[in-house]
C-alpha cells in the first residue's frame, strides 16, 4: 500500500456503548481515566469535531450528566484521545525514569 494513501479512523460509539449505558453517568473508572489523561484543550477540540458542547462533554466526564446517544460520539472520540495521550504519558514517564536513573548513579 503506498505511503501516500491516507488512513481514516472511524470511531464507532455504537460498539463502545450498549443500550444499558445510555441514560446514566459513565462509570467511575472511565471518568477517572478520562480526567487523568485528557485536558481542557482535548475537550474543546472534541467539542468542535463532534458538535457537542464543551460543557456537555465536561459534565459527562465528571458524571454530572448522563451518557446519551447524542453525546456518545463525543465521548467515544475523547476515549480515543485519552488512549493516545496515555501512550504518550507512558513513553514520557519511561524516558524520565531513564534520565533520573542516570542522575542517581552519578
Amino acid at each position: 500500500m503506498p505511503s501516500s494513501q491516507k488512513y481514516s479512523l472511524i470511531i464507532r460509539n455504537e460498539t463502545m456503548f450498549t443500550d444499558d449505558d445510555y441514560g446514566k453517568p459513565i462509570s467511575e473508572r472511565l471518568s477517572n481515566v478520562l480526567r487523568r489523561t485528557t485536558s481542557k484543550n482535548d475537550l474543546a477540540n472534541i467539542a468542535l469535531r463532534s458538535s457537542v458542547s464543551f460543557s456537555t462533554i465536561r459534565d459527562v466526564v465528571y458524571r454530572t450528566n448522563s451518557l446519551t446517544k447524542s453525546n456518545a460520539k463525543a465521548i467515544a472520540l475523547l476515549i480515543h484521545v485519552a488512549f493516545e495521550n496515555s501512550i504518550a504519558q507512558k513513553l514520557q514517564a519511561e524516558g524520565d525514569m531513564l534520565f533520573m536513573d542516570t542522575m542517581l548513579k552519578l
